[in-house]
């Protein structure tokens, strides 16, 4: 029979074995995350399933409908009951009637992006029926949430084919402003049809 002289202590991590710290480390994380979910806290609230009036269920009648784009939802076209005062943005990051009108004007345009958030919008190389031999590229940059005549910018890219190659030649310098002038025109038309609807 052993005597308590004889019994040695028993060592679990051993000052040679080699993850020692990181046993430790992992035993101190388990530690501090146990602590968190103490019952109790009260950090989360769970919402059960309720009768309505008709005998159905509803299934979070209490709680408000969440989205990850907000209370409203993501609202690209602009529409919705309420009146917007940074001049009908909607969900998006930019003025929504000029998107609209950007996106319209140009739609005779093949697009490569159109992002709503940042307010820019790229075309692909068109060519004119009329002059096979030229082709256009349009850039448009949206730079205000409010409907104003310097809340938007086009840059037009214009290349003529020289044999096989398609050489860079400047555009006409009113191209850019007469586009520019074209899309504020449609975004007025589009604010006016949505203050008639209301």
């Amino acid at each position: 029979m052993a005597t308590m002289a004889s019994l040695r202590p028993i060592t679990i991590c051993p000052r040679g074995f080699p993850h020692r710290r990181m046993m430790l480390a992992s035993v101190m994380v388990i530690v501090s995350l146990a602590g968190c979910s103490a019952p109790g806290d009260n950090e989360t609230q769970t919402y059960f399933p309720e009768k309505n009036q008709y005998g159905t269920y509803d299934p979070a009648p209490s709680a408000g409908r969440q989205s990850v784009f907000g209370s409203g939802g993501l609202n690209i076209l602009g529409g919705g009951d309420k009146k917007k005062e940074d001049g009908g943005s909607g969900g998006i990051g930019v003025n929504s009637f000029l998107w609209r009108a950007t996106l319209d004007t140009v739609s005779f345009m093949p697009l490569i992006s159109a992002d709503p958030f940042g307010g820019v919008i790229i075309t692909d190389w068109y060519t004119p029926p009329q002059t096979p031999t030229e082709r256009f590229k349009v850039n448009v940059y949206i730079l205000d949430r409010a409907l104003r005549a310097d809340g938007i910018r086009v840059a037009v890219f214009r290349q003529v084919r020289q044999g096989d190659n398609w050489a860079d030649q400047a555009a006409a310098p009113n191209t850019a402003i007469s586009m520019e002038n074209a899309i504020l025109q449609r975004a007025r038309e589009f604010r006016m049809e949505a203050e008639a609807r209301r």
